[in-house]
């Protein structure tokens, strides 16, 4: 047998940890306006030999850089209003590597543009 649980996730940018049987399947996620949170649904089989494993996910507005090693789960739109919220499933650890950072544009890497003037 087995089941669908509802599960809410933590604020934007917070990690919230999930204790979930092998085999979970993540089968819908939406963004509930009464609680303004986001929530995942998710199927997991009913099998006490299935081990349970720490899982963490981690909501995030639009345009906010995470690590390349997080993978998306799903998103959720706020009916109301222009938010998007991305949930990830959090695989490295938790914080913000460098090198995923946004970067300003610097002409370096194009090289120099030459301007024509009219």
């Amino acid at each position: 047998m087995k089941t669908i649980h509802q599960y809410h996730l933590d604020g934007e940018k917070q990690v919230t940890t999930l204790a979930l049987r092998d085999g979970y399947r993540i089968v819908r996620c939406e963004y509930l306006v009464a609680q303004k949170r986001v929530c995942l649904w998710v199927e997991e089989l009913l099998r006490i030999d299935l081990p349970v494993s720490d899982r963490q996910f981690m909501v995030v507005g639009s345009g906010t850089p995470v690590p390349v090693s997080y993978q998306h789960v799903d998103t959720a739109l706020d009916p109301f209003g222009p938010q998007a919220f991305h949930v990830y499933e959090v695989i490295a650890p938790a914080e913000l590597p460098t090198n995923c950072l946004r970067k300003p544009f610097s002409s370096a890497i194009f090289g120099e543009v030459e301007r024509q003037h009219a």
